[in-house]
């Protein structure tokens, strides 16, 4: 669309086109489907191997536990094959294009029990184990090209970045497409590009010489990693000069975890990890290590255990740790983030050393994710390393990640990089440089950029640190006038938005048909992308400029609004309906009945009405 054009010449392209779509079908449809036959074969081959799974399964399991799981599993089983089935006689009754792609619940048929898992089969409420369950978010891809692994990262892909690709293909620009989508949902700080862009500019960055053009050491080059060894001693407060031998570059901090779980563990083995956190952390262990991820839930009621919402305790660990083991399974480690990239929480180093050493007592490697380290924008509340400790319980299973997507807004530079004391684990980690480590010219720019401490300190962290309070104070003073309740500490990029009196009723299938409301113009991210245990709640990112803050939050409280006018509507048309229907007449005519009795004067109608005006903010 052009920025001089009449925006509606775009819509109307876009009717024809579509209309011109709908034409072409049309014509298609006495055409017979050429990879019909395929389906149903492939369809007839899922039943047969399900069958002979159930077979198996009943003369290998206990009887009693088999009993338990199979009325579940048949119904998940039905559903999925009724849903193929269907899908398979509308394509022969409408003649579908010979691309066959269809959309579909994922089956998944683990060691335990039919499609869903079995025991691990969750509620709506409770989104653990996304990868053994049939998720109302993930679709399956039929393909008679794809492996079984290739279908599974078909299926992740389309699940995971389709909302992503859609963006990309519709940004907004305040000339160019004003009716394109504004990105709020992601982990991006756009507030200093002016600043980046002008450093990176300069003459030193534009440097290339025969090494830098070469394959470089697969842990990265010697400058980059002995800086960076440097720039941590420096801003984490180090007590000694860290040690560049104990560096690794990987192409992103998500790299860098990867790796190590593919180093650390086996197959099957777990790790705990505090919900809720970054959706790339279970794609990649799903994609790649298969190490599965056991959910520590917090969650926002405060008790006397809990002075906060979403506390992390140990208490918590060590009760998700037995409870885990219980069942059986292999633990390796524990994930951990500070500042916490939710919430901005920035641990205490007496509560860092309490995590510590409950992983030391049960010999768990720990992974800190401190990528979100020199965001803190509240300078009352000053950021602790773990780098920081004059002495760690386990210095040998304790490993740190940082990166500059967060902390200085370069997420297109892919750079993450790996601290660790065991030599092991470097070299372990260090080998998969080879397939995800970065250009030497984009290496030696990021040495620059980290060397230049009096730019850092003087220009860039001041600005972005008051950039950051003023974006962040426009948005809370919105959703403060919008009586929507948050959470946010003074650290990280988001806002912790609680939508939940906007569901009715409050399931995460709710909060989906909201997240979907959003999407007709803004992209926000829903709590059960994060393995968030309560529905309603959204990461809400503010570090992006003013302009596109201030559209985007009108789109946000026109969505709220036309969800709160169509509820009060359908509350009302149930209402009359009810009213009017002839049993209702007949209780009113009666003696026994009163006012009192009627829909609209119940308390429940009373209360529901209301639910989307009358806020609790009392926990906030």
């Amino acid at each position: 669309m052009s920025g001089n054009g009449d925006p509606r010449s775009g819509q109307l392209s876009k009717a024809k086109t579509k209309n011109q779509n709908v034409s072409h079908q049309s014509d298609t449809l006495h055409r017979p489907h050429p990879q019909v036959m395929k389906v149903i074969q492939r369809l007839q081959k899922i039943i047969n191997e399900y069958i002979l799974q159930l077979e198996s399964r009943h003369q290998q399991e206990d009887l009693e536990q088999e009993e338990q799981q199979h009325s579940q599993n048949i119904r998940d089983q039905k559903a999925i094959l009724v849903h193929l089935m269907c899908e398979v006689v509308n394509l022969l009754h409408s003649g579908a294009s010979s691309s066959l792609e269809l959309q579909l619940p994922r089956l998944s048929l683990d060691s335990r029990g039919g499609a869903g898992g079995g025991q691990q089969a969750q509620s709506s409420r409770e989104p653990d184990q996304l990868s053994h369950q049939l998720s109302d978010s993930e679709t399956a891809f039929i393909s008679c090209d794809l492996s079984n692994h290739g279908t599974d990262v078909s299926a992740l892909y389309q699940s995971n970045f389709q909302d992503f690709v859609a963006y990309q293909g519709d940004k907004y620009h305040e000339d160019k497409n004003t009716l394109g989508l504004i990105n709020l949902g992601l982990s991006e700080n756009k507030l200093c590009i002016d600043l980046l862009t002008e450093r990176l500019s300069r003459s030193d960055m534009n440097y290339i010489d025969d090494d830098l053009l070469q394959y470089p050491d697969w842990r990265g080059h010697a400058f980059l990693r002995e800086e960076v060894a440097r720039f941590l001693t420096y801003y984490c407060k180090a007590p000694d000069l860290l040690d560049p031998e104990n560096v690794v570059v990987l192409n992103s901090s998500l790299s860098v975890f990867l790796t190590l779980t593919m180093v650390l563990c086996d197959p099957g083995d777990a790790f705990l990890i505090p919900t809720p956190f970054c959706s790339g952390f279970t794609l990649t262990a799903r994609l790649y290590s298969k190490v599965e991820l056991i959910h520590v839930h917090l969650l926002r009621k405060i008790t006397e255990a809990d002075t906060q919402p979403f506390q992390l305790t140990v208490d918590k660990l060590e009760k998700a740790l037995l409870e885990a083991k219980f069942k059986g399974k292999k633990f390796r480690g524990l994930v951990l983030f500070n500042p916490n990239n939710f919430m901005g929480d920035i641990d205490s180093l007496d509560s860092l050393k309490e995590y510590l050493e409950f992983a030391k007592r049960h010999n768990l490697h720990v992974i800190i994710d401190e990528t979100s380290m020199l965001s803190e924008f509240r300078a009352s509340i000053p950021f602790h390393s773990v780098l920081n400790m004059k002495s760690l319980p386990d210095p040998n299973r304790t490993h740190v990640i940082w990166g500059t997507s967060k902390s200085f807004g370069i997420s297109g530079f892919r750079f993450g990089t790996l601290y660790t004391h065991n030599k092991e684990v470097v070299s372990a980690v260090g080998a998969f440089g080879f397939l995800q480590g970065i250009s030497g010219i984009t290496q030696h720019k990021l040495c620059r950029l980290l060397q230049d401490r009096e730019w850092i300190d003087n220009v860039y962290l001041p600005t972005n640190r008051s950039r950051m309070q003023e974006a962040h104070r426009y948005i809370t003073n919105k959703l403060k006038t919008m009586k929507v309740p948050f959470l946010s500490r003074g650290s990280g990029l988001y806002i912790w938005v609680n939508l939940k009196e906007y569901l009715d009723p409050c399931t995460f299938e709710e909060e989906q048909l909201l997240y979907r409301r959003f999407l007709d113009k803004l992209l926000l991210a829903p709590g059960k992308a994060y393995m968030c245990k309560e529905p309603g709640w959204f990461r809400l990112t503010f570090t992006d400029k003013p302009l596109r803050l201030k559209v985007a939050m009108q789109w946000f409280s026109e969505a709220l609004t036309d969800k709160k006018q169509n509820w009060i509507e359908k509350q009302l048309e149930d209402a009359l309906v009810e009213v009017s229907s002839p049993s209702t007449r007949r209780s009113s005519s009666s003696p026994s009945s009163s006012p009192s009795s009627s829909p609209s004067s119940s308390p429940s109608s009373s209360s529901s009405s209301s639910s989307f005006v009358k806020v609790d903010t009392s926990h906030f």
